[in-house]
C-alpha cells in the first residue's frame, strides 16, 4: 500500500473531529464553486440526495451527521479511514454498508485535483447518491465480489467501479447527466465531461472492463447507462463471471498518451 502525503484527523471521545477554520475555509470553497456547476449536469438522484444530507457550506461535516441519514434512507453510513487503505479493507467495508471516508481535506494549492480521495470527495462526491437505492446497492456489490476477487480479478473490478461509481454518466429526457462521484466533486472534470471533446460511449459490461484509464488525467471516454435501475441490474448480474470472461479478452487501445 502506498504511503499518504495527508494524514487523517482522528475523533475525539465523543466521536467529533476537530478542523482548524482554514480547513473549514477550504470546504467552502471547494463546496461553493461546485454547487454552482451543478444544474443541468448533475443527475436528479444526485440533487435529491444532496437535499437530504443537508451539507453545510461552511464547515467539514461530521461522519455521525452524514451517517445518520443514510441509514434512514438505504441503510448505509460512512466509516472514518486513514488517508489510505488496503483493498481487502475498502472491499469489506463496502459489503458492510460502511462507505469509507478519509478525514482530511486537501491543501489549497491542490484544489483542482489530488490523487487521495478526501473528505469533499467522498461526502460531497458519493454520499448524496448513497441514499438512492439502486445506487447503494450496486456499490455494495463490488464490497462483496471484491473479497471474493483474486488480486489480478480486482484490477478488472477496479476498472468497472471506475467507469460507473466513479465517473459515469446517465441518459435523461434533459440530456446527459453526472451520477459518478469523481466527476462530481471535481470542478474541472464537471465542466468538461459533458462537452463535445470526451467520447461517450453507450455502458457495455465487457466494453468498460477492458476499457483503460488513467486517474491524473480529465477522463477521454465515458459510459453512459439509461438511468440508475441499470446499476441495479448490474449489481444483481455475477460480475465476477463477467470479469473472467474479460480478462481472456484484449483490452481495447487507451484514448490517452502514456503517463511520464
Amino acid at each position: 500500500m502506498k504511503s499518504s502525503t495527508y494524514t487523517a484527523r482522528k475523533a475525539d471521545e465523543q466521536g467529533f473531529i476537530h478542523y482548524p477554520d482554514e480547513e473549514h475555509e477550504t470546504w467552502s470553497i471547494l463546496y461553493n464553486r461546485q454547487i454552482k456547476n451543478l444544474p443541468n449536469r448533475a443527475c436528479d438522484e444526485f440533487t435529491s440526495g444532496l437535499e437530504l444530507l443537508r451539507l453545510s457550506p461552511d464547515r467539514i461535516p461530521q461522519l455521525p451527521e452524514v451517517s445518520e441519514i443514510l441509514a434512514k434512507e438505504t441503510g448505509w453510513g460512512v466509516a472514518r479511514v486513514p488517508a489510505l487503505i488496503s483493498f481487502d479493507r475498502f472491499f469489506q467495508l463496502l459489503a458492510d454498508q460502511q462507505f469509507p471516508v478519509a478525514t482530511f481535506i486537501r491543501t489549497r494549492e491542490e484544489l483542482d485535483y489530488l490523487q487521495e480521495p478526501d473528505i469533499f470527495h467522498e461526502i460531497f462526491g458519493h454520499c448524496p447518491l448513497l441514499t438512492n437505492p439502486a445506487f447503494a446497492s450496486l456499490t455494495q456489490t463490488f464490497g462483496k465480489v471484491g473479497l471474493e476477487a483474486s488480486k489480478e480479478e480486482r484490477v478488472y473490478l477496479a476498472r468497472l467501479y471506475w467507469f460507473t461509481v466513479e465517473f459515469g454518466l446517465l441518459d435523461t429526457p434533459s440530456g446527459k447527466r453526472i451520477y459518478g462521484g469523481g466527476i462530481l466533486s471535481s470542478y474541472k472534470e464537471t465542466l468538461s465531461c459533458l462537452g463535445s471533446k470526451p467520447v461517450h460511449q453507450s455502458f457495455g459490461v465487457n466494453r468498460a472492463l477492458r476499457t483503460p484509464y488513467r486517474i491524473d488525467i480529465v477522463q477521454p471516454i465515458y459510459f453512459v447507462i439509461n438511468g440508475l435501475a441499470d446499476l441495479k441490474v448490474l449489481g444483481e448480474s455475477d460480475l465476477l463471471g463477467l470479469v473472467r470472461e474479460a480478462m481472456k479478452q484484449p483490452m481495447y487501445e487507451p484514448l490517452f498518451p502514456p503517463a511520464t
